[in-house]
């Protein structure tokens, strides 16, 4: 099982990051960007369940500044609360940064994945196309992504949408689509936002399941 430690990110501070040991050979190293709900039990989930695929997976507590030990539920406060730390309060180019420094910790070791879900899926997108020593990156509903699909891709990159995601609007989807990114693929799925979730409404198993295959097989065919 993994745990909380804490790290020292580039700005001085130190956050909790949730960091899960690999079963067996280690494949690679993961970072795993969070929901604007925190390093919620679903995120140290998927984690473990990363790590059971041979992964060594850090997953920094990114909102840890302003908001010590934040994990919000599902239901409307959370959501506002969230949505209050990563518009308002947290600094988004401070998370790609923080980001960053989690790659650097784990790339000595061999090759570094970046996944992310919700607004660690704009994360993610932005592990591609700007961070070092990423050697490919998955990200799932990222709401930012669409209003950045002229940056390119460094890195092979795959982006998970749902085409009934009242929150991304197709039309943002099919412009990061025609932007047609040699290094990018765009999956869209018959669910939601949020569909990789259990513990949310949108949940949908076949779609989640689809998205965390095709997200292995491309970790795998970088070398993870």
């Amino acid at each position: 099982m993994g745990a909380f430690e804490q790290m020292t990110m580039s700005d001085g501070a130190a956050i909790a990051v949730y960091h899960a040991q690999p079963a067996g050979a280690r494949r690679g190293g993961l970072v795993l960007v969070q929901e604007i709900f925190g390093v919620t039990g679903h995120i140290r989930d998927l984690a473990e369940e990363y790590a059971a695929d041979g992964y060594e997976v850090l997953a920094p507590a990114l909102f840890d500044r302003e908001h010590p030990g934040f994990e919000a539920g599902y239901d409307a406060d959370g959501l506002a609360r969230g949505v209050e730390l990563a518009r308002q309060v947290h600094p988004f180019d401070l998370s790609l940064a923080d980001v960053q420094t989690c790659v650097d910790a784990l790339k000595a070791e061999g090759p570094v994945f970046v996944v992310g879900y919700c607004y660690g899926g704009s994360v993610a997108w932005f592990a591609a196309t700007r961070m070092t020593g990423v050697a490919a990156a998955s990200g799932y509903y990222g709401s930012m992504v669409p209003a950045a699909a002229d940056e390119v891709p460094k890195v092979p990159v795959i982006l998970h949408f749902g085409r009934h995601d009242h929150g991304i609007p197709m039309e943002g989807v099919e412009k990061v689509i025609a932007a047609d990114h040699p290094k990018a693929t765009v999956y869209v799925y018959e669910a939601g936002h949020g569909f990789n979730s259990d513990r949310r409404k949108d949940y949908h198993e076949a779609s989640s399941e689809l998205a965390k295959q095709r997200t292995l097989e491309l970790f795998e065919a970088l070398g993870g």
